[in-house]
Order: structure tokens, then C-alpha cells, then sequence
């Protein structure tokens, strides 16, 4: 049960220091990108539309792209930095233990010519590993063998802050073993989601024919591991039920498991991981290990064993030869999302080593970018933004005084975590080898996977971070109460020492405001302040947060990014209602900063008050430019609304904007007093 809420599903590398401009200098008085504004749209009708369609017409996806976004932009310009640290780390014979880890990683990914010479070697011994399994008794160690190195097989198991005693960490078993983004992708029956399955059992085939398997055997191979991939979806929660957090939390004695598979031997699989002891663990679904282990009886083992194989193949590619990178990119990249092209070799290359070496990389990034004046204002913003949460909790005429103070007490609880770790992770015990991307990369992942586990039955220690320095994100984590703002996101376009407040506060404020009201979403309030998963709320509260939340669901339900698919506000819930509640904290936080320094909403600069510059601010971080294939993805998989309608759904329920901008009823952007939907 890990759960943590970012501001996006994007992680991207980043690194200019914060405050700097280089490409991104403020080309005018108040900061706003000028240029992105389309002065053809009245900003009533469309906001989105009218903040960033110039950006959008000048800015086309890149071929190697999905998207393209200011996040993007921010990713692609700073990825030149973590390239340069990766470089100088490879080149330099003198060098540090942690720079030999990294420039050996980054090394070894980029030495296609080796790669391309190995062939299937590196996976040799893996294949035939699997191949000698004689009984599916065999499959526990197996299975175990293959999740130390991460490769998705049935199931997932780790540490996780128990959701009964968060300061605390437990064992945690939940589903797994997909190959396709979540449940429903196996069941839908509209003609593109028929189409999108029948394309994954050809990729399959084809990742089978390139390990040496006849065209033909591939092909039933495939079949069978699609069979065993609906079953497993079939017990499998979907990402609407999921978001509630109770529908996760089944406590077992470990003893209890093979009530749950008796053909699957959990105690050997947990012994094979050689973690910590423990008697009991949290099962998320427990419906999910009985259909894993109907699974297991129902499928022969050569066909289990080709499931085996198959993910096994899958987690490999990148690290395998060019035909099996251009095989994976075709299925996951061009066909799932749309991007016409493979991204340059250095970029992939520079997301595997801050995924595998996140802190060690970042450790070197925040060395030459970090400033000491981002954080202090960084922090102090997060304290007014806290500040105006406690003014809306007691303003609130819905929400009963006793739950009033609870939640007030969970405010006071939230600690907050800026740029970097304070202490960073050790890796001297992850050999890392000159020249060996595949043994690199798995090595890696075990090392990632045996801390993981080594955190078992212990205090959580709530220092650590979820996120990568120089990651263009944000997140809140319940489990832990807290809100982490990576040193990759503090800088332009959400913050910059050259633009107005208000355009700061439209974007690093309302950054800040999203993730503390991610501690009152449908998810976040279930969480107390020390963050164990326990109802705090009057029953009449619930009922009132209920009703308001629907008004949330409904209103972004009507979004269509993509002709026949609607934004799904259920899914969608949490980030909607932060990104509401945070443009309405980040407001209220720039007013007194007006009032504070004598300011006015009606000054100007640039010809836009103060009032537009923060909407303005707002809008611009989300100027965006999506695929349809990306779109329709996310409508169906991701928590988060597209950008037009996080942006226009945030405006069209804000009276300040409507009042800003001087829309009036009838038009689109109106928000009618009264009529608006508000949660926070």
C-alpha cells in the first residue's frame, strides 16, 4: 500500500539553478510568457485557450515525444546538465566511488556497439533458468529470482508504511504481473481497445521470435500469455476502486497465505528473499492472490513458464539489442502513446541512470544548480499557503467544529521536505561494472528491492524521499503526512527571482497549495495527521465532503479530450479537487502578500493586473501539446485531468478569476456564485 500523490505522472529530469533565466528570462515586467498568449480567444470563453494557444501553434510535439509541455521543456533543457555530470563522471580517471558508479552506469548504457555485439548473452542464463523448471513447485524461487531484479511477474511485494501504525513499516503484498497499463485495457469491447490487444499479442510474438522462437510457436505463445494476463486482470482491482484506500488493507498472519494459494509456497518465496523475518503482512487484494493461484492450477507449465519469460524478456529489452528496443518502443511508445520515434540514446540513457542512481546523480545535480535562496522561499511560501489552508478549514460552514479540529491538528502535523534528501542514500554496497548495462541495471534493481524489503518491521524512517532531486514534480504522502517539492521543480516557469509575485504565486503557489490539499482529497482525509488510515470525520461531515466532491465528478466528466472519451471524474477526483483548493490557497496567500506590502489586485504590468497575472501564471505551467493515442491513455489509466481542463475547470469554479477578467453569466469561464464547484 504505497501511496504517495505527485502533481503529475511525469518525471523528468531537470537542472538550471533556481532563479536563473538562461532560455527562460522573463521577456517582460511581470514575468508571463507573452508570447504564449492568444489574443484571438476571449479568456472567458476559453482560458486555457487564450493563456497558451499562441505557445501551443508554435510549439509541435517533437517526433521522439507523446506530449510536449512547459513541464517538457523544463525536462529537456535541464537534461543537458545531468548529461554533462554522467559525461565528466565517465571521462575522469581520478575520480570518486559515486562518480565511477555513475559514469560506469551511464557508460554501459551508451555502448550500443557492445550491446548490439552480445546479442541474447546477457540473457542467456535467465532463459534458461526459467526453461529447467521441472514442477510449479519450482515456480516460487523462480518468481522471487525475478522480482529482486524488478521484472512485474503475478505479483508485487515490498515494505510499506502500514496504513494501521504509518510510523511503522510492514510487509505488503499486492497484484501484479500486467503487461498492459491496468485491468480494464483486457476487458473493454470498443473497436480501439479490440484493436490495441491484438497489437500486444503481436508484440509479444515478436519479442519471442527475437530470443529465436519459430513464428508460429511465438504466436501460441503469445495467446497463452494474454490468457494468463486476462485471468490475473479478472482478480485484479481496478484504478477507480484502488484510490479508496480501504479497499486496501487486508491484515493476514503469513501462515493465512496458503488459505489464499495453496499452490503458490509464500513462506520458501519469502525465505528465497532472504528480507527480514515477519509473521504478519497487508494483502491489498486478497481476491487477486486466489485468482494468481487459480492461475497457477488452471495453465500448463510450459505455459506458465512463457509468461515467466515474456515479462522477463520485456524488463530486458532495453538493455538487449537495438531490434528489441525498437520492438518495445513500437508497442509502448508508438502504439500505446504516439510517439512517432525513439528519443535520443543519451536521453534514454540519462532516465535510466537517475532512475536506478536517482540520488547519486542528484546528489552531484544539486552540487552545481541548488541555490540556498530557492529553498528559503520555497519553504516560506509553503508556510503562507499552510497559514491560509487554516483560514479556509475555520471558515468553512459545512464542516462540524469537532472535525474542524482534527483537522487542524492534521495541518499542524504536515512537514514539509524541499530540494533534496537530508541525508543522501548510500550505494557503496551496489556494484556497478564497467561495460555491463544488462548486470548494471538488474544489480540495481536488487539493491533497490533488498533495501526496500530490509525496511520491514521497522520505524519509517520519514526522511527519505520518493522522488529524485532533480525530478520536475511534486508529491504528498499520506501514509506519512507530508508535502516534497524536488529541487527540479523550483525554477522557471514556476518560479523565478525576476517575475512578479503573482506570477509566482500562480505557479510554485499553486503547486504548493495542490499537494496540502492533497491531505483533504477523498484519498488524503482519510489519513490522520500522524498518517494512519483512521475515520476522524463526523458522519455528517462525510456526507456534506461527499456531496460537494460529486459536483467535482460530474463537472470533469464532461470533459472530452479525445472523441468518445471522457476525462474520468472518479478517477480523476483528487488531483481536481487539489488543483481547485490549491489556486483558491495560493490566491488568498498572494492577497495578503498584497495586503502585507501594500499592493493592490488592480496594479499592473505587462497591461494584465495582478488579479491576471496569477491566473495567468497558473495557466501557462500547463501549456501543453498531447498525441490522441497519449490522450486516450491517460483519459483511462491516469489520476490527472488533461491540461485544458485542469485549467479550465480550476477558473470556471473561481469567482476571483471571473471577477479578474470581467466574464459574466453565459459565458463558459463564469463561475455563477453560489453554483460553483468548491470542496476546499
Amino acid at each position: 500500500m504505497k501511496l504517495f500523490i505527485p502533481i503529475l505522472m511525469l518525471g523528468a529530469a531537470a537542472g538550471i539553478a533556481f532563479g536563473q533565466s538562461a532560455n527562460t528570462a522573463p521577456a517582460s515586467q511581470s514575468g508571463l510568457d507573452l508570447k504564449a498568449i492568444d489574443k484571438n480567444v476571449d479568456p472567458c470563453t476559453d482560458f486555457y485557450q487564450y493563456a497558451c494557444g499562441s505557445w501551443m501553434k508554435n510549439n509541435p510535439i517533437p517526433k521522439d515525444e507523446s506530449r510536449w509541455g512547459r513541464f517538457d521543456e523544463l525536462h529537456e533543457r535541464n537534461q543537458t546538465i545531468l548529461r554533462q555530470i554522467a559525461e565528466d563522471s565517465e571521462a575522469h580517471t581520478d575520480r570518486s566511488a559515486l562518480d565511477q558508479k555513475i559514469g560506469d552506469f551511464y557508460g554501459s548504457c551508451m555502448a550500443i556497439d557492445d550491446i548490439d555485439k552480445l546479442g541474447t548473452q546477457p540473457i542467456q542464463p535467465g532463459l534458461k533458468r526459467i526453461a529447467s523448471l521441472t514442477s510449479k513447485q519450482d515456480l516460487t524461487n523462480e518468481v522471487a529470482n525475478l522480482q529482486k531484479r524488478q521484472v512485474g511477474v503475478f505479483f508485487n511485494f515490498g515494505f510499506s508504511p502500514d496504513p494501521n501504525n504509518a510510523k511503522m513499516g510492514i510487509a505488503d503484498l499486492d497484484q501484479g504481473g500486467l503487461g498492459l497499463p491496468e485491468k480494464a485495457y483486457y476487458f473493454r469491447t470498443d473497436a480501439k481497445s479490440v484493436e490495441l490487444r491484438q497489437k500486444y499479442v503481436t508484440h509479444i510474438s515478436k519479442m519471442f521470435q527475437l530470443i529465436g522462437i519459430p513464428a508460429a510457436e511465438a504466436q501460441r505463445k503469445a495467446q497463452a500469455v494474454m490468457k494468463i494476463e486476462t485471468d490475473l486482470a479478472k482478480g485484479s482491482l481496478d484504478v477507480v476502486a484502488r484510490r479508496n484506500p480501504k479497499n486496501l488493507v487486508h491484515s493476514f498472519k503469513t501462515s493465512q497465505l496458503s488459505s489464499l494459494s495453496p499452490d503458490f509456497n509464500f513462506q520458501q518465496y519469502f525465505l528465497e528473499l532472504s528480507g527480514p523475518e515477519f509473521t504478519s503482512l497487508n494483502v491489498d487484494v486478497p481476491g487477486f492472490i486466489k485468482s494468481m493461484n487459480q492461475v497457477i492450477q488452471t495453465y500448463s507449465l510450459n505455459d506458465l513458464k512463457d509468461y515467466l519469460t515474456w515479462h522477463y524478456v520485456s524488463a530486458s529489452s532495453r538493455a538487449l539489442p537495438k531490434e528489441f528496443v525498437e520492438e518495445n518502443f513500437d508497442f509502448y511508445g508508438r502504439t500505446l502513446t504516439g510517439a512517432q520515434q525513439l528519443r535520443p540514446r543519451w536521453k534514454r540513457c540519462i532516465q535510466m541512470t537517475d532512475g536506478e542512481l536517482g540520488e547519486a546523480i542528484g546528489k552531484r545535480y544539486v552540487e552545481q544548480t541548488f541555490g540556498k535562496q530557492g529553498k528559503e522561499r520555497t519553504l516560506e511560501m509553503v508556510h503562507e499557503i499552510e497559514h491560509e489552508m487554516g483560514v479556509d478549514i475555520q471558515s468553512l460552514t459545512w464542516m462540524t467544529p469537532e472535525t474542524k479540529k482534527q483537522a487542524l491538528i492534521k495541518l499542524a502535523a504536515v512537514t514539509n521536505k524541499i530540494g533534496y534528501p537530508d541525508k543522501w542514500r548510500d550505494y557503496s554496497h551496489l556494484e556497478i561494472k564497467k561495460g555491463d548495462y544488462l548486470g548494471n541495471m538488474f544489480r540495481a534493481n536488487e539493491f533497490d528491492t533488498q533495501r526496500d524489503r530490509n525496511k520491514i518491521g521497522k520505524p519509517v524512517d520519514r526522511t527519505e524521499w520518493a522522488m529524485t532531486p532533480p525530478t520536475v514534480n511534486a508529491y504528498y504522502d499520506p501514509l506519512e503526512n507530508n508535502i516534497n517539492f524536488p529541487a527540479g521543480i523550483l525554477q522557471p516557469p514556476f518560479y523565478s527571482n525576476k517575475a512578479a509575485d503573482a506570477v509566482n504565486y500562480g505557479g510554485i503557489g499553486a503547486v504548493v497549495g495542490h499537494e496540502l490539499t492533497h491531505a483533504f482529497d477523498d484519498e488524503g482525509r482519510q489519513f490522520d495527521a500522524d498518517g494512519n488510515l483512521r475515520d476522524w470525520w463526523q458522519k455528517k461531515d462525510e456526507e456534506e465532503f461527499d456531496k460537494l466532491a460529486d459536483c467535482i465528478v460530474k463537472e470533469y466528466s464532461q470533459f472530452e479530450p479525445v472523441p468518445g472519451v471522457h476525462v474520468n471524474g472518479k478517477l480523476s477526483l483528487g488531483e481536481n479537487t487539489a488543483d481547485n483548493g490549491g489556486v483558491r490557497l495560493a490566491y488568498m496567500a498572494l492577497l495578503d502578500s498584497l495586503t502585507k506590502h501594500g499592493g493592490s489586485p488592480s496594479d499592473k504590468k505587462d497591461g494584465y493586473t495582478t488579479a491576471q497575472q496569477f491566473f495567468l501564471g497558473f495557466g501557462q505551467i500547463w501549456c501543453s501539446n498531447i498525441r490522441p493515442e497519449d490522450e486516450r491513455l491517460r483519459a483511462q489509466t491516469d489520476t490527472h485531468s488533461p491540461p485544458a481542463a485542469r485549467v479550465n475547470g480550476v477558473v470556471k469554479n473561481s469567482e476571483a478569476f471571473s471577477k479578474a477578467w470581467g466574464c459574466h453569466e453565459g459565458q463558459a469561464m463564469f463561475a455563477a456564485p453560489g453554483k460553483a464547484c468548491r470542496v476546499w
